[in-house]
């Protein structure tokens, strides 16, 4: 297995892996770009990669940042996984996209409008929870609006 190369300065599409970095309607291209930007160790990139490790919610990024970094030799503290919301609100969006749907709806309905809604919510808890989690999470708005 051979070592990857590190370079010392920019990539020429280093504009265009920023703004993929903070992309916030998909982490697998927030992801992809950390991963690319990992290849450069330069002061911003660094400070790419450590914006993405302190905010990304989800943790697949935040973990690739830490990663980079530390062979980049920066002092990094591993991050925290977020035990309870991954975005501020989120359950209030759920719920008001629940509510905007016919009581009958499917959960494939429900995943189509909250990304139609709050992509970056999706997209999220997509990356950080999984589809299993957002359908159970639906599962439950749907038996506590039945209850009030």
């Amino acid at each position: 297995m051979s070592k990857k190369i590190i370079k010392n300065e920019l990539p020429e599409n280093y504009e265009e892996l920023k703004k993929a970095a903070n992309r916030t309607s998909s982490w697998r291209a927030r992801y992809d770009a950390v991963e690319e930007l990992g290849k450069y160790n330069a002061s911003q990139v660094i400070d790419i990669l450590n914006s993405r490790l302190a905010n990304d919610p989800v943790y697949k990024v935040q973990e690739e940042a830490y990663r980079i970094l530390l062979e980049f030799g920066e002092n990094v503290e591993v991050p925290e996984r977020k035990k309870f919301e991954v975005i501020k609100g989120a359950n209030k969006v759920f719920l008001r996209v629940k509510k905007s749907l016919p009581a009958d709806h499917t959960f494939e309905q429900f995943l189509d409008k909250l990304k139609r809604m709050r992509n970056d919510v999706y997209d999220a808890y997509e990356g950080e929870k999984g589809l299993d989690w957002l359908k159970n999470e639906w599962a439950n708005i749907n038996t506590k609006s039945n209850n009030k």
